[in-house]
């Protein structure tokens, strides 16, 4: 079983909208994929249950022990694509993290799943906390959004300080450009100075389109949305890449 998340210190960069897509394109192209909605928002559920809300489980459920997480699985409409809805006590999940002694829960409570499942994705809330140091370390690979802005290339320096401090690895961090709108200047300028600015990024660049905003109406992913748009396109592009590393 492989895992990995989609991070980032910044909301509204596009985050969820990668992992639900990618998640999406990798159940079609065989893989058992689980995606774990760790956002409070529960945005990434709203999608995967087709813009309809979903009852998911207390963290005390989890917490406690007695609750297998296996019973925290819903099914999507889409085969081979599970997910474990977001709950608002997931707000909490820092705190309780906090208070144990240095086990990875996160990486504990994915394990039993790994005969069933072949890919895990984490949609993780933005914030540098003690969730974020676990989910970093239980990732195999880490995707990180990046409007091409400086000061979303900043959030991302921080991303990187913050590994190196935990003494995690850097080199699983890829970020990518998202929600890119060439007809900006400052876009096309960071966008055009790629190769220098994040030279170990993936290549493909997320446009910021109206159809993947038009996914919160309809709770589809854009391959089913609007399979031939330039959006569509671009993230099966990055499932690509992805698959790749993976």
């Amino acid at each position: 079983m492989r895992t990995i998340a989609f991070y980032s210190l910044k909301g509204g960069v596009g985050k969820t909208a990668a992992a639900v897509n990618i998640a999406y394109l990798a159940s079609q192209a065989g893989y058992s994929t689980l995606l774990w909605d760790l956002d409070p928002q529960g945005a990434s559920s709203w999608y995967l249950a087709g813009a309809e809300e979903v009852k998911g489980h207390k963290l005390s459920q989890l917490l406690k022990g007695k609750t297998p997480i296996a019973e925290f699985i819903h099914e999507s409409d889409y085969e081979n694509l599970d997910f474990i809805p977001s709950h608002t006590s997931f707000r909490n999940l820092d705190v309780k993290l906090d208070q144990e002694d240095g086990s990875n829960l996160i990486k504990q409570w994915l394990a039993p799943l790994s005969e069933e499942t072949s890919l895990v994705i984490l949609d993780c809330p933005p914030s540098l906390s003690r969730l974020s140091e676990q989910v970093l370390k239980a990732a195999d690979e880490v995707f990180v959004p990046v409007i091409p802005t400086w000061l979303s290339l900043n959030s991302w320096k921080q991303l990187l300080e913050f590994a190196k401090d935990k003494k995690l690895k850097p080199g699983k961090l890829h970020p990518f450009y998202s929600m890119a709108d060439r007809r900006k200047g400052l876009h096309r300028e960071l966008i055009n100075a790629q190769d220098e600015i994040l030279p170990k990024g993936l290549k493909t660049i997320i446009p910021n389109a109206s159809v993947v905003e038009k996914m919160g109406e309809e709770g589809t992913p854009v391959e089913l949305l609007a399979p031939s748009s330039v959006a569509a396109d671009a993230y099966r592009r990055l499932w690509k890449e992805i698959n790749r590393l993976l």
